[in-house]
């Protein structure tokens, strides 16, 4: 699959799996609640996500030769 819709699904469900524990937790204002999801999202994409984002750069690497 290509690697740039597999860290964009990736990166997706990371932001909405963020939405829905949030709101389970009690984080009911919306604005609040998307601010809360997008960095615990961006947080956990930047750790859990690496190998990902390393195919996405070698893939645009690969396509600028």
């Amino acid at each position: 699959m290509h690697p740039v819709f597999v860290y964009t699904v990736s990166r997706l469900g990371l932001l909405l799996g963020s939405i829905g524990v949030l709101y389970l937790l009690g984080l009911r204002q919306p604005f609040i609640l998307l601010v809360a999801a997008f960095l615990v999202s961006g947080v956990a994409s930047y750790v859990l996500l690496s190998k990902q984002r390393d195919a996405v750069s070698e893939r645009f690497t690969k396509n600028q030769e």
